[in-house]
Formats: structure tokens, C-alpha cells, sequence
């Protein structure tokens, strides 16, 4: 056996070994593969179709194979027996499905069982082990290509196949077992070739339906392998006489056991041009010798073909061992062509092998005949050249391996596709999701930028109002109280003394003025002002209002030191701008402040007992509590005076705002 089927029988073992796995579990298995894995497949996959031989069906009229006698119902056993050429280690059980040609869905498997398995025994077990079992094929079909089952290399002298449910039949969907071929390989040797067959039952509706059909070799498909040179099929000229011969020197002895027959060439014509008979003998034998002259010659086997059904585009036999150097094939009643109006004798094959040990001895060795052929391009050579109209001819397990790795290819093929389809619409959503996003995120980043931009302009317009509200609360007097020391100082214009003194007032007052101007813009954006809100707002009422009764108390101090920073300045202004108006304008004796903090809300009541508020509220309050965001209320007490409430309201979470 060469290297190179040796290899490709132990992959397919390997890839068939897991044959009861279903196509849903391959597709599971291709979800797991990324998009470049599934490509890199979908190139291996191809790359590999391109080396398979391809299936071609033969056309024209043959042998179909075993069919079962039919039932109204699957659930029946059915079963065939082969009684093997001999006791061996077996690798491989082949089975090729029975065709049918569906006019809607193309040529499939016909009546394929739903549920088998083969069995496989010596002379002495009558029971047999199992060597392989399927409970359900339909992760198998559909196929028109053959089952390659591996066996484990069980040693057996018979091989079993038992069905216990069957499938439909196309042409009327009754129920049997149908099957057009049956091989059992031991390297490269079929030995179930020619051999007795028994069955449960036998529908013998049709002389093309016989059990001895199921290894007779002959098989549904023309060998087309697609690589290396076509070849012209030999073909003799008409009138080669009644006894026509052709010889093969091997140049040198060969145990002989085997002869395939390859038939001539119908090319692709459907229907055929010829019958399926043309050119080979109706009676031939094959004689071996050591001799040239074929003095010791011996019979190795002779064949009588009686009817169409007994031949294909391949024909084998097997036959006993015999050590020769010569080969003839001898037409002892030849095919009688009637053609162009000339009628005569004529032989004519695609290719002639002599297996010895499964290995084709006669190929590239010297063929000839006492006649000549039809044409310069029917030559002698065509018989042993290992090459028909399609291109090379293998060895028969290595064309059925690559028919069976073909269908499973082929059929994997559009899952892969399938997937690599699915994944790239799932990476285009992806894709357009994530445009969407992005065009959504620079609107977002856009509206951001803007809104900064129009926050940044409210934060310095708030500035502006702060440091001109700030310049108004503590500006405001010192100009005043200026412009009046300067009227005094106008009045003191004739006395010496008054007039510097009122001129040092105006100087420190400027200068407290240019110290209040600075601790305005400080107030607003320095670090460290009101880093304790309380205790500011303790100093300033002892300050401000030293002259007067004055109480303050203070809840929930923790919360309010939890306010930003720009609260607590706000706040602290708000009350000290409260106090400066209490002192200029009420008249008080009295005053009260309470400050309480709240998870909810931050409440700052400032209460005097002075003389009220005539009209709205001084305009520089009314900014405060709007800088600050809260609401603003004033409340005459029963006892006179005013109080006003300050309400800070907290938002969700108790972030106050």
C-alpha cells in the first residue's frame, strides 16, 4: 500500500470516527470560531475540494443493487449477510446508498436506512461483534456520495449489516432497505467482492435488484478524479476476428490476484451514445504465464456476462493467487459492432489493472494485440496508463475516501458559510451600533464643550455680580461716609486743626476702602475663607453688633460644613449684609440669629426688634438670596421688628444647590 491513500485512509478514519454527531453540533462548534478561524476553514476546505475526486453518477442502463421486500411500516429488521474472501484484519466498511433522481432537490439517497448497524464475526462466532451503529441517520443525509465506516481492525470472516427501521422509498414511500454496493476493505483488497451474500428478504420486483448486486463491485459513479491528463479510451478497429487477444508484459513475476476492467469512456453525454456494453466481450477469460509464448499459461478466471446488469463503468474480479509475468485477455465471444454500415468484431477499455497484493502492477507497462486500433488516438498504451477520459485513475479506497471527505466537506462548507455570514451581520451591527454611539458621543463631547462654555460665562457673570455686590455691601458706606468727610472737610477750611483731622479720617478711610476692595475680590476666589462658617459668622455679629443685644445659635454644624465652599461665602455674606442693614436702618436694641442644617433644607432666620421694613426688601438682600439659589421671606413678629427666613433647599441625594 503506498504512503500517500495509507495517509489519507488514516484521516478519514480520524475524521469519521465521530460520525454520530449531529450537523446542529458542528454548527455549535463553528459558533465558537472567530471570523478570521472561520475563513482560514472556509480556505482549507477549499484548498482541499480542489484535490477530491469529484462525484459523477453513470447514466444509461446497470445493476442498482439489494433491495429489501417492502412494508407499509418502518419499524421492520431487515438484514445482509457477506461471507468474506478469506479470514483477515478488515479496516474499513463502505456502503454506497441506491440513487434516485429527485426532480426538485436533484439525485439523492433512496430508502438509505434511518437506523443501522454492522457486524462483524469469524467462522466460529456466529454472533459477531458490533462494529459500528447509527440509531438515527439523519445527521448523514441527505448524500449521494458512499459511507466510509471504520471498523477498528477487527479480524472477521463475515460482515453484517442489520437494519431495524427503515426509510420511505421515492417511487411509491413504502418502506425497505435499499443499498447499491457494499465493500469491506483489508488494506487495499475488497473481500467482499463477488462473494455469497444472504438476506432477511429479497423484493425481486426487478432483475436490477439482486442481492448478488450488493458486491458485485459495480458502482453508481464514473471515476473522475479531476487531475492529471485525460486519455482516450482503446477501442480496435471493426473485424479483429473471432478469438481477438491482448497481452501485458509486467516485466517480471507478480503474485496476481485481481483484475479491474475499466469500460470505455461515454463522456458526459446523457443519455449515453452507446449502450453501456460497447466494445467489451460477451464471454472473456484472463490467463497468466511466465513464458512469452504463454506455453505454461494458466486460467486465472473467466467471466460470461449475461446481461447489462452485470456491468459498469467498472468491473472487478478477484480471484486465487498466481505468480505471472504475462497477462492475456482473451475474447472468447466478442462484442459485435454494427456501425457506418461496416459489421464486424471489436475490443475495446478505458484501462486494464492487475492487482497484485491491491497494488496496480500493469501500470505504464507495454500492452498489445495481433490487431490494430480504431484510430492513432485509440492507442495501445491508453490500457495502461492509469488514466481515463477524466483524468488519473486511483485505487478504489482512495477514490471512495475522497467521494466520502468530499461530501463531508461539501456539506460543512455552507455551515461554515452560513456562520461566517451571520458573524459578519452581527459585526456590522456591532459597527453601526458603535457609529451610532461615537456620532452620539462627539454630540455629547460638542454639547459638554458647549455647556462649559455657557457654564464658564454664568460662573463669570456670577463672579461679576459677587465682586460688584461685595464692592456695593462694603464699599458702599466708606464712599458715602468719604464724600461726607470731604463736605467737613470744606467746612474746616479756616481752621488748621479740624481740617487735618478730617483730612487723616479721609485717609483711613481710603485705605480701609482699598482693604475692603481687596478682601472683596478675595472673598470670592481665595482658598481658606469660611473654612469654618460658624465660627465667621460668630466674629462678625460680635463685631458688627457690639452695641447691641445679640444672640446666635447654630444645629446640625456637621451638615454645613459639608456645603461648598461657595455656599459658606455666600451664606456668610448673606448674614453680614442682614447685620450692616440692622445696623444702619432699624434703630434695633436687639437682635437674634439662628442657623439650623437640615438633610432636607438649610434655614437661616435674623430677627430685631427695630422699627420694620417700609416697603420691598433692600435690593442688596434680594441679591444675596439670589446668588445663593434660595428662597426669601419676611415675617413682621407679633412684638414688632422683622424677621427674615432664608431657605437653602438641598436636591436629590442631599447635594444642596
Amino acid at each position: 500500500m503506498s504512503i500517500k491513500p495509507f495517509i489519507l485512509s488514516a484521516h478519514l478514519a480520524a475524521c469519521l470516527i465521530g460520525l454520530g454527531s449531529s450537523t446542529g453540533a458542528r454548527a455549535g462548534e463553528l459558533d465558537q470560531l472567530s471570523i478570521s478561524d472561520l475563513q482560514q476553514r472556509l480556505g482549507e476546505i477549499d484548498s482541499e475540494l480542489i484535490g477530491l475526486a469529484g462525484i459523477s453518477l453513470n447514466s444509461g442502463v446497470g445493476p442498482i443493487g439489494f433491495r429489501s421486500r417492502s412494508h407499509a411500516e418502518a419499524e421492520h429488521l431487515e438484514w445482509a449477510r457477506v461471507e468474506l474472501s478469506r479470514e483477515a484484519v478488515i479496516d474499513e466498511v463502505v456502503l454506497v446508498p441506491a440513487l434516485w433522481r429527485d426532480l426538485n432537490a436533484g439525485f439523492i439517497s433512496d430508502a438509505f436506512p434511518s437506523s443501522l448497524r454492522i457486524l462483524a464475526g469469524t467462522a466460529g462466532d456466529s454472533t459477531g461483534k458490533v462494529v459500528a451503529e447509527f440509531r438515527d441517520t439523519a445527521h448523514l443525509l441527505p448524500r449521494i456520495a458512499p459511507l466510509v465506516v471504520p471498523t477498528g481492525g477487527i479480524r472477521a470472516s463475515w460482515v453484517r449489516i442489520e437494519i431495524d427501521r427503515l426509510s420511505r422509498r421515492a417511487f411509491d414511500g413504502r418502506y425497505n432497505f435499499q443499498l447499491a454496493e457494499m465493500l469491506v476493505f483489508a488494506d487495499q483488497e475488497n473481500l467482499a467482492l463477488h462473494r455469497p451474500v444472504s438476506i432477511s428478504q429479497n423484493d425481486a420486483e426487478s432483475p436490477a435488484w439482486n442481492p448478488v448486486f450488493l458486491v458485485d463491485g459495480i458502482l453508481p459513479y464514473v471515476m473522475n478524479t479531476g487531475r492529471g491528463n485525460p486519455s482516450l479510451a482503446f477501442i480496435s478497429v471493426i473485424g479483429i476476428g473471432d478469438h481477438p487477444a491482448i497481452e501485458i508484459d509486467l516485466q517480471r513475476e507478480h503474485p496476481i490476484s485481481g483484475i479491474r476492467l475499466h469500460a470505455v469512456d461515454q463522456s458526459a453525454t446523457v443519455p449515453q451514445t452507446y449502450p453501456g456494453d460497447y466494445a467489451l466481450p460477451h464471454h472473456f477469460r484472463i490467463e497468466g504465464a511466465n513464458d512469452a509464448g504463454f506455453t505454461d499459461a494458466q486460467l486465472l478466471m473467466e467471466a460470461r456476462p449475461t446481461s447489462i446488469y452485470e456491468l459498469g463503468p467498472i468491473m472487478e474480479w478477484n480471484f486465487r493467487k498466481n505468480d505471472c509475468r504475462y497477462l492475456r485477455l482473451t475474447a472468447v465471444e466478442p462484442y459485435f459492432s454494427q456501425e457506418a454500415g461496416r459489421n464486424g468484431t471489436r475490443i475495446g477499455y478505458a484501462e486494464i489493472e492487475v492487482l497484485a497484493d491491491g497494488r496496480n502492477v500493469a501500470l505504464g507497462q507495454e500492452a498489445g494485440a495481433a490487431f490494430s486500433p480504431a484510430s492513432p488516438g485509440r492507442r495501445f498504451e491508453s490500457l495502461t496508463d492509469g488514466h481515463n477520459l477524466f483524468g488519473q485513475i486511483l485505487p478504489m479506497r482512495q477514490w471512495l475516501g475522497e467521494l466520502a471527505r468530499r461530501h463531508d466537506l461539501e456539506t460543512t462548507r455552507p455551515l461554515v458559510i452560513a456562520e461566517l455570514s451571520r458573524k459578519h451581520t452581527r459585526t456590522r451591527t456591532v459597527l453601526t451600533w458603535m457609529s451610532w454611539l461615537a456620532a452620539l458621543l462627539a454630540g455629547g463631547i460638542i454639547f459638554i464643550l458647549f455647556y462649559g462654555h455657557l457654564r464658564a460665562r454664568r460662573q463669570e457673570k456670577n463672579i461679576r455680580e459677587r465682586i460688584a455686590a461685595n464692592l456695593h455691601d462694603e464699599l458702599g458706606a466708606n464712599l458715602h461716609a468719604i464724600g461726607l468727610l470731604g463736605d467737613l472737610a470744606k467746612d474746616a477750611v479756616d481752621s488748621r486743626e479740624d481740617l487735618v483731622d478730617t483730612l487723616d479720617s479721609i485717609r483711613s478711610l481710603t485705605e480701609r476702602t482699598g482693604s475692603a476692595a481687596r478682601n472683596c475680590a478675595h472673598m470670592v476666589l481665595a482658598k481658606g475663607v469660611c473654612e469654618d462658617l460658624v465660627e465667621e459668622m460668630r466674629r462678625d455679629s460680635r463685631r458688627l453688633l457690639a452695641d447691641l443685644e445679640h444672640s446666635i445659635t447654630f444645629e446640625n454644624e456637621e451638615i454645613l460644613q459639608r456645603l461648598s465652599r461657595r455656599k459658606r461665602i455666600d451664606l456668610y455674606l448673606f448674614h453680614r449684609e442682614a447685620l450692616i442693614n440692622i445696623i444702619r436702618h432699624s434703630g434695633a436694641t436687639e437682635a437674634t440669629t439662628r442657623l439650623v442644617a437640615g438633610p432636607g433644607e438649610v434655614v437661616l432666620t435674623i430677627s430685631d426688634n427695630g422699627c420694620g421694613i417700609a416697603g420691598a426688601l433692600p435690593s442688596s438682600i434680594k441679591r444675596r438670596a439670589r446668588l445663593l439659589g434660595a428662597d426669601l421671606s419676611v415675617e413682621p413678629p407679633e412684638a414688632g421688628g422683622t424677621r427674615i427666613v432664608l431657605k437653602l433647599k438641598s436636591r436629590k441625594f442631599g447635594i444642596f444647590k
